[in-house]
């Protein structure tokens, strides 16, 4: 394997588990939404690394869009995160380590657009087709897992929407 992809393999595998460590380390959970978000979106780049850029795709899309999106419309809904509580950020250690990082991938980013390196897997092509095998398999065999998915989190909505009004009407 090229040492560049071997690179990105490991920077992203350890991003990965550092977001996810500290996703169940923190108190407030719409600070380990965002690290699990952050999670996410580094399982997709290893996914499109593994030449699985749908699922890539799919993960940043379904995970990190729509279910994220929902969970944080929850959190706040039900008013679970205390606006006063700013500690996961605060201490003067996160801020280098986040700094040197933006600088370390700045400048990464900066090398490689000024070579032109070859491409990561040039015996590859570009495959055809790639949606329909994916698509075949989740309309016929799991349509029924899909379906129940999707009343789930429906259901898990409605009973947030009804749990939220319920303690503002006791509050008043």
């Amino acid at each position: 394997m090229p040492l560049l992809y071997t690179f990105h393999f490991y920077l992203f595998g350890l991003i990965a588990i550092a977001s996810a460590l500290t996703f169940v380390t923190r108190k407030s959970p719409v600070a380990a939404a965002l690290w699990l978000v952050s999670t996410m979106f580094c399982l997709a780049a290893l996914y499109v690394m593994l030449d699985a850029q749908f699922i890539g795709v799919i993960q940043v899309l379904v995970y990190a869009g729509a279910i994220m999106v929902v969970f944080l419309f929850v959190v706040m809904l039900l008013n679970l995160g205390a606006g006063h509580e700013r500690t996961d950020f605060r201490a003067a250690g996160v801020r280098v380590a986040g700094g040197f990082a933006g600088l370390v991938l700045l400048a990464l980013l900066l090398v490689m657009s000024r070579q032109r390196l070859p491409s990561v897997f040039p015996e590859m092509g570009v495959p055809v087709n790639a949606v329909q095998p994916v698509a075949a398999s989740l309309f016929r065999e799991q349509l029924l897992a899909f379906e129940v998915t999707s009343v789930l989190l429906l259901v898990a909505i409605v009973g947030a929407v009804a749990l939220a009004k319920r303690s503002t009407t006791v509050r008043t």
